[in-house]
C-alpha cells in the first residue's frame, strides 16, 4: 500500500480550495503555487481540465494562458456533488430514505420547509 498517495479526489479538493480562496481567477501556475508539495505543472493542468469537463470550473484565455475560476460557491458545488451521487446510485428511494434518516431533527425540518417553498414557487410560476 502506498502511504504517500492522496485519498481519491484529494488533489481535486485541494485545487478547488485554492480557487475558492483566491480573490479572482487563477492561472495553472498560480494554482500550483497555492498547493502544498511539489506538483508537476502538467498534473495541475490535468486536474483543472477534469474539473472544467465536470462543469465545476470555467476557463478564460488570458494572454497565452488560461485562467480558471469556480462556476459556483461552495454550497452550489456541494449540491452538484450530491446530485451526481444521487444520479449515479441505483435505487433513488432507498438512497433518499437513508439520507433523510441520517438528518438531525433541525435539518429534517429545514428540508421540509425548503421542499414546501419549492413546491409553492413551482405552483406560482
Amino acid at each position: 500500500m502506498d502511504h504517500g498517495r492522496r485519498p481519491r479526489g484529494g488533489l481535486e479538493q485541494q485545487v478547488l480550495a485554492a480557487l475558492a480562496g483566491a480573490p479572482g481567477p487563477l492561472t495553472p501556475a498560480q494554482v500550483r503555487d497555492r498547493l502544498d508539495g511539489d506538483l508537476a505543472y502538467t498534473t495541475v493542468m490535468t486536474v483543472l481540465a477534469r474539473l472544467t469537463a465536470k462543469g465545476i470550473l470555467t476557463r478564460v484565455r488570458a494572454g497565452r494562458a488560461y485562467t480558471y475560476r469556480l462556476i459556483g460557491d461552495e454550497a452550489e458545488l456541494t449540491a452538484r456533488r450530491m446530485r451526481r451521487l444521487l444520479d449515479a446510485g441505483g435505487d433513488r428511494t432507498a438512497v433518499l430514505t437513508r439520507f433523510v434518516g441520517t438528518l438531525s431533527a433541525d435539518d429534517e425540518q429545514l428540508l421540509v420547509e425548503l421542499l414546501t417553498a419549492a413546491e409553492s414557487s413551482t405552483e406560482q410560476g
